[in-house]
């Protein structure tokens, strides 16, 4: 789809703001950013609270948990920047028999596994588990879109203002 390709355009520009500004431009970051999308889908989970069976509390707003979702989408799209792989979009939607924490455990091994090994076919497999998961926690394609416009605007901010 046709913001997949700009939502890449967006995270470039952030991506080598950071690495310009931080001095970075010369590093391999792969294993960080891989390390950095591992804790954002730990804290998306942690606000959702999809798996803490031994809790009654509630899970945080929707507007939380698809901020922080977005933060993950944020890190998925730089690897695929950092391989030069890019997402086309979903062919079908997701397993709606999956509740969220068998999605969590599929997209926190298919980050494992293209971590291991990158590939194409890989980063599809990871950025379309973790679209699968948005939905499971639901969120429209359009909604998470929006979502990344807003927070990118926020990560710029933070950069301006020595984050």
């Amino acid at each position: 789809m046709k913001h997949w390709n700009e939502l890449f355009t967006m995270q470039k520009k952030l991506d080598d703001r950071i690495e310009l500004e931080h001095g970075l431009e010369k590093q391999d970051l792969f294993s960080n950013k891989v390390l950095a999308l591992f804790v954002e889908l730990g804290e998306l989970a942690n606000e959702t609270r999809c798996f803490k069976f031994w809790s009654t509390k509630a899970a945080k707003p929707r507007a939380v948990i698809l901020e922080e979702y977005v933060d993950g989408l944020h890190f998925i799209l730089s690897l695929g920047l950092e391989k030069d792989f890019r997402f086309a979009g979903l062919e079908q939607s997701g397993d709606c028999t999956k509740d969220a924490t068998e999605h969590f455990h599929a997209v926190f091994h298919a980050v494992h596994t293209f971590h291991q090994a990158p590939s194409q076919t890989n980063y599809d497999l990871l950025f379309a588990s973790f679209l699968h998961l948005g939905m499971a926690l639901g969120f429209t394609e359009q909604a998470i879109v929006q979502a990344y416009y807003e927070k990118n605007k926020v990560n710029h901010e933070r950069q301006d203002q020595g984050y």
